[in-house]
């Protein structure tokens, strides 16, 4: 039985360490795209495989206190209509 936990354990460690041919691009995805996707959500880790930076209210969200005050900014912008294309005449379109 031990033998056989080892060698199922030897073969998804060797299964993880190929890459994925399922990667959106070269530099992105992975590790990096999965903890966007944890710490932000999908669509921040969506807009991050097709090539977007991070933009700085999003980055405030991992900080104690400030990520009360970047909530309730994000949610005033999203009660007063704020849109993607506003976000990309205001900031360009690296982040959005």
């Amino acid at each position: 039985m031990k033998k056989l936990t080892i060698a199922a354990l030897a073969a998804a460690t060797l299964a993880m360490a190929v890459p994925s041919t399922a990667v959106a691009a070269p530099e992105r995805g992975g590790c990096i795209g999965g903890i966007i996707g944890c710490c932000f959500g999908i669509r921040a880790a969506g807009a991050y495989n097709e090539g977007k930076d991070l933009h700085f209210m999003e980055w405030g969200l991992l900080i104690p206190f400030v990520d009360i005050y970047v909530s309730v900014c994000n949610f005033l912008d999203g009660y007063n209509g704020l849109t993607t294309k506003d976000l990309q005449a205001k900031y360009g379109a690296t982040f959005f």
